[in-house]
C-alpha cells in the first residue's frame, strides 16, 4: 500500500507537533492504539500503545500514587507515541530529564511491515541496540512506534511554586549558579521575559519537610513569593500560542546573547538550567539562526506560515542518513521531515 503513497506518509497521534517539517499529505492515525498493555506499580514500569494520551496515562498512574514525569503541552491530545517521536517535553525536564531519560523499551513497525523491538521492562537494560533512544525525536521517519515502555515515579507528597519578578537577563543565570551553590534541586524552573525584565518561576517537589526547607532557602536568594499552580497552565498555553513558534538552544550562560539574537519585542520563555527556550511571533528566522549557530546553539521552527524547520545539516548527517537507509530504504515514511531533508 505504501508504495503508491510516496509523498509524506506519516503516522500521527494527537497532531500537536505537525508544524515540525513539511506538512504531510497522507496521515495514518494511531489513536485506536490506546491500550495500557502492562503496568507494574511495584516495579515503577508501564507499557502503553502509541495512541494512549498523556492525560489518560497519568490518570491511570495517579490511582496508584505514581506518574510519568513528562509534561509537554496539550496532554489531553498528545499521545505517548507522538511525544517520543517529537521528543516533546515541559518544565519537569529540569529535574527528570527528557523522553530518552525515561523510556526503557519500544516496539516499532518498519515501512516494510517488519516488527522490531528494543529495550525491556527493567530500568537497567544494556544488551543490544538502543532502539528506544533512537526513536526519540525521529519524527516518524524510521517507523511506526507501536508501544513504549517507561519508568515512572511516585507522586510527590508535597510541592511549592515560587515566583520572583523584575530580574535582568544577567540575573537569571546568576540565580541558577546561586541555587546550585545552595544545593537546591528544583523540579521545574522557567524564566519568562516581561518586556525588559524577567519573571522566574521555580517548583520544588518531594517530602513536605524537604520542600519547606528548599522554599525557605530559595527566599534567601531573592524576593520570591508563593504562587499557585495556575502559573504552569499559563506556561503551557504560552508554549502553544500563535501561528509562529521556534525553539532555541544555547548554553544556559548565554541567555543575554540569545535575547540579542531575537527582536526586542519577541515573547520568550527560557529553561535556565537547560539552555532551551521558546519564542513566539513571526520574525526573520534565518538571521536569528545564524547568530545562534555562531554561539554553538540552534533554532528550530516548531510552527510557521512559511520557513524551514532546520538550518544547515549537522556534521552527523551521514549517521542520520545511514539510519534512514537501514530502517526505510524506499524513503516511504515522512520524507523531508527530519533534519537534512531526511
Amino acid at each position: 500500500m505504501l508504495r503508491s503513497l510516496r509523498e509524506r506518509v506519516m503516522f500521527v497521534g494527537g497532531g500537536t507537533q505537525l508544524g515540525l517539517g513539511p506538512a504531510p499529505e497522507v496521515l495514518f492515525s494511531t489513536r485506536l492504539l490506546n491500550r495500557i498493555v502492562d503496568y507494574a506499580p511495584s516495579d515503577q514500569v508501564v507499557t502503553v500503545e502509541a495512541g494512549v494520551t498523556l492525560a489518560a496515562l497519568q490518570e491511570h498512574l495517579n490511582k496508584q500514587g505514581q506518574r510519568l514525569s513528562l509534561d509537554p503541552p496539550l496532554p489531553e491530545r498528545a499521545t505517548l507515541g507522538g511525544i517520543v517521536a517529537a521528543n516533546s517535553f515541559g518544565p519537569l525536564r529540569t529535574r527528570f530529564g527528557s523522553v530518552r531519560d525515561l523510556i526503557i523499551g519500544v516496539s516499532i513497525v518498519r515501512a516494510d511491515g517488519t516488527r522490531a523491538k528494543g529495550g525491556g521492562k527493567v530500568v537497567k537494560t544494556v544488551a543490544g541496540f538502543d532502539l528506544p533512544k533512537l526513536m526519540c525525536g525521529s519524527l516518524g521517519t524510521l517507523g511506526l512506534i507501536a508501544t513504549t515502555t517507561f519508568r515512572v515515579h511516585p507522586l510527590p507528597e508535597s510541592h511549592a511554586t515560587l515566583v520572583a519578578r523584575g530580574l535582568p537577563a544577567s540575573g537569571v543565570f546568576a540565580l541558577v549558579k546561586a541555587m546550585r551553590a545552595a544545593q537546591l534541586e528544583p523540579a521545574a524552573m522557567v524564566a519568562t521575559r516581561e518586556e525588559t525584565t524577567w519573571e522566574i518561576v521555580v517548583r520544588f517537589e518531594g517530602f513536605e519537610s524537604g520542600v519547606k526547607q528548599q522554599r525557605e532557602k530559595l527566599r534567601t536568594l531573592g524576593a520570591f513569593e508563593d504562587e499557585g499552580d495556575s502559573v504552569w497552565a499559563a506556561h503551557a498555553a504560552f508554549r502553544t500560542a500563535g501561528d509562529a513558534r521556534v525553539k532555541v538552544a544555547a548554553l544556559p550562560s548565554q541567555l543575554e546573547q540569545v535575547v540579542s539574537a531575537l527582536p526586542a519585542e519577541q515573547r520568550l520563555c527560557w529553561y535556565p538550567t537547560l539552555g532551551l527556550g521558546f519564542a513566539m511571533g513571526s520574525f526573520e528566522f534565518e538571521s536569528a539562526r545564524h547568530t545562534l549557530a555562531a554561539l554553538g546553539g540552534s533554532l528550530t521552527v516548531e510552527a510557521a506560515p512559511s520557513g524551514s524547520a532546520y538550518g544547515a545539516p549537522p556534521d552527523s548527517l551521514r549517521v542520520h542518513q545511514s539510519m534512514k537507509a537501514r530502517f526505510d530504504p524506499r524513503d516511504l515514511l515522512a520524507p523531508g521531515r527530519f533534519i537534512g531533508g531526511i
